[in-house]
């Protein structure tokens, strides 16, 4: 297992298409179960400076609750105005049952 791998929880413990909140090392992370793959993007709209754990999934993609911009799953990137600015995304592994985190960024802002 790579050091900056870090445990998260169990699988089961994510209900499937569904955003749930965790707190990382200070750090605000939106997980997101779709079946056996688990996606994790920053829990932070960079619209509107609100929690995107809050929001809907729908296929890969998050929405803000607030004003309605959703964010690709995968990638960060915005799919829906208003937001035209990417939020970070971070590497996930499921290993027996387990969810373990990264918390370096693989899509970023700085990729816009």
């Amino acid at each position: 297992m790579s050091g900056d791998f870090l445990h998260v929880c169990p699988l089961g413990d994510l209900p499937d298409g569904e955003a749930v909140r965790a707190e990382i090392d200070d750090l605000a992370i939106a997980l997101v179960r779709k079946g056996d793959e688990v996606y994790a993007i920053s829990d932070k709209c960079s619209h509107a400076d609100v929690a995107l754990s809050e929001g809907d999934v729908e296929d890969c993609t998050i929405e803000c609750w607030l004003h309605g911009s959703t964010f690709d799953l995968r990638s960060g990137k915005p799919t829906v105005p208003p937001a035209t600015i990417p939020v970070d995304t971070y590497p996930v592994e499921v290993r027996d049952g387990e969810v373990y985190l990264s918390l370096t960024p693989q899509g970023s802002a700085d990729a816009a």
